[in-house]
């Protein structure tokens, strides 16, 4: 019984050994495709320049134009809020929703500073 059990146990050993192997050998491929990528990246798109972030701006101009436009939205939406508790029948609240924003672009065109 106890050489049936030694030969089981070796047979397992070897079984774990050679997956072991084939889990190194897996990592030693992976490993080596990464440094084929990294060297083709360092080859061909890291002589490029790097691209610059893209976000919201942060200077005083954007700052001021984001106020602007707050501003504005405020007012179209204080003035919905305002004709929503003043008028009671429906038409004359989604009529005026309308007209606001249709003419929110017009306004904006109007009151905001052009882009350059």
């Amino acid at each position: 019984m106890s050489k049936e059990r030694a030969r089981r146990r070796t047979a397992r050993q070897h079984e774990a050994a050679l997956r072991a192997a084939a889990r190194a050998a897996e990592a030693e491929r992976r490993e080596r495709r990464r440094a084929r990528g990294r060297a083709l990246r360092r080859a061909t798109t890291d002589r490029l320049p790097g691209r610059t972030p893209v976000g919201r701006p942060t200077g005083t101009l954007a700052r001021r134009r984001r106020t602007r436009v707050s501003l504005l939205l405020a007012t179209l939406v204080a003035v919905n809020v305002l004709v929503w508790f003043l008028r009671q029948d429906w038409a004359g609240r989604l009529a005026v929703l309308v007209v606001t924003i249709l003419a929110a672009p017009v306004l904006a065109a109007l009151t905001l500073p052009r882009r350059r």
